[in-house]
């Protein structure tokens, strides 16, 4: 007697040949602590560009004084893109400014812009800008749904190194 097959199996083999899609996005960057008389920590924006006309295809994270939505427009790339169009706090994505020192931030495929995220090449984009002192922006190309090696670029003064992982 044959066995009728279940949706979930026949789903499950649907799939089995089927790469898995990338779960993580490991990020780290430094933020150097700068010997200046004023230091404030930077206000920082993590997002996601598409590479062929740098239209914003997520904002992953963004750092800020609690109650200072108004230097945001200080980020001045991110703002353009997605920034001035969101809500703020924005669950899940905004969260407080940092201290100086290495970075790590991990971004999990099953949730936020990533859940949605199409396979194919991206770069992401770190921006900072300081009360009282600098800006600066950092992109680091990335290919996301298969996993590889590790990307880096270097910043100049308000950002060191970014290093880009798809895991």
């Amino acid at each position: 007697m044959k066995r009728p097959i279940s949706l979930l199996t026949f789903a499950g083999a649907a799939v089995a040949g089927v790469p898995a899609m990338a779960a993580d996005l490991n990020v780290n960057f430094d933020v150097p602590k700068l010997k200046v008389a004023e230091y404030h920590a930077p206000y920082v924006a993590i997002w996601i560009e598409n590479p062929a006309d740098s239209t914003s295809a997520g904002t992953l994270s963004v750092w800020f004084k609690p109650n200072h939505e108004k230097w945001l427009k200080d980020m001045r790339l991110w703002w353009r893109k997605a920034g001035r169009e969101m809500t703020f706090p924005a669950d899940g994505i905004t969260g407080a400014t940092r201290a100086p020192g290495p970075q790590k931030v991990t971004f999990s495929a099953a949730k936020g812009p990533l859940k949605d995220l199409k396979p194919g090449n991206y770069v992401l984009v770190v921006e900072a800008a300081r009360e009282a002192g600098g800006h600066e922006a950092v992109r680091v190309p990335f290919t996301w749904g298969k996993p590889g090696k590790p990307a880096t670029a270097k910043g100049a003064v308000e950002l060191g190194a970014v290093t880009v992982a798809v895991k």
